[in-house]
């Protein structure tokens, strides 16, 4: 099919003479098409031959031929390890190291004052005695503010170099601090609860209670460990 000089225009590339392998292509398809179905041949013909003026007028027609198969695309391996999103996983990091190590925190104090205040109404001369594990429980809030701060200064703007490894590295301490804090104040909710009521009629279970609520309190204290190996490596 020949092509006249007022549609050259549309399906020339730019620097070349006659009509490009993107309208031959497209002469091919058509001609296949033609014996093998009744569509309108010259409509769909002027379609395309617009189509690809257009490409061509707005300075597409090398995304055309990336996209036809004519080119490669071109793969930045480091814009890929350093996407613009990779600081997120960090900061959720740090957030999660503060969240989770405060719900702990909040458990333990709320459960172990149930206990006191229970306790209390008997045996109002223990109350100072038995707030040992309410303090030992807001302890575990102040392991996750640690391991928020320091993770918090290690996450900078994906343009400084800051990665996808960093960030799932920063995401893996502040979830291992939470959770280990989290887990730390249940226990100690749970043990402060009834070891203040115990400790009311038997004062002997006092030293017990104490060495209990010391190795629950050490499970928040390995997580922040943990977390801290993982944020500064």
């Amino acid at each position: 099919m020949s092509v006249s000089s007022g549609e050259y225009w549309l399906i020339s590339a730019p620097g070349e003479k006659g009509p490009n392998d993107a309208w031959d292509k497209l002469n091919r398809a058509t001609s296949n098409l033609s014996s093998n179905s009744k569509f309108n041949i010259p409509d769909l013909k002027h379609f395309l031959q617009i189509l690809l003026g257009y490409f061509e007028f707005f300075k597409l027609y090398p995304l055309l031929k990336n996209w036809a198969g004519k080119g490669r695309m071109s793969y930045d391996l480091k814009v890929a390890e350093s996407p613009a999103y990779a600081p997120f996983f960090g900061y959720m990091g740090a957030a999660s190291a503060q969240i989770f190590t405060v719900l702990g925190a909040a458990y333990g104090t709320a459960k172990s004052a149930v206990g006191i205040c229970s306790m209390g109404v008997m045996r109002p001369e223990l109350i100072m005695k038995s707030v040992i594990p309410v303090i030992m429980a807001g302890i575990i809030g102040i392991y996750g503010l640690v391991v928020a701060m320091v993770l918090k200064g290690k996450v900078t703007p994906s343009s400084e170099g800051y990665n996808l490894n960093k960030g799932f590295a920063h995401l893996a301490a502040g979830l291992t601090c939470g959770l280990c804090g989290l887990g730390a104040g249940y226990a100690i909710g749970i043990v402060g609860d009834a070891g203040v009521r115990g400790t009311a009629q038997q004062p002997r279970l006092f030293v017990g209670m104490i060495l209990i609520l010391i190795f629950s309190e050490v499970l928040g204290l390995y997580g922040m460990i943990v977390a801290l190996i993982l944020g500064t490596s």
